[in-house]
């Protein structure tokens, strides 16, 4: 599927862009390409392939473990807090702005 100048002049339309000439011309390359390249993608055969559920292979995974959930600076709420104009059961008060 390749793209004219003139479906560029409608998308920019759509899009309210103000194209120049050689905008024009550029993203119209560029767009073909990237079209290129998809087709490309879509004409490899995947039939009997299963999709991975995580990008990175179960047995790599388990040895890029992430680091324990801990906290690691103290809890700051009360001295953080001082400073606010209104602090209820610990939240930050503000005014009702939609009715």
């Amino acid at each position: 599927m390749a793209l004219t100048p003139v479906d560029i002049d409608r998308l920019a339309r759509l899009a309210r862009l103000g194209l120049q000439p050689q905008e024009r011309a550029r993203l119209c390359t560029q767009l073909n390409d990237f079209f290129g390249i998809v087709e490309k993608m879509r004409a490899v055969d995947t039939a009997g392939i299963v999709p991975l559920a995580h990008p990175v292979d179960v047995t790599l995974a388990q040895s890029l473990r992430l680091r324990d959930d801990v906290a690691s600076e103290p809890n700051q709420r009360e001295a953080n807090q001082r400073s606010a104009p209104a602090v209820e059961s610990g939240l930050f008060l503000v005014p009702k702005v939609i009715e």
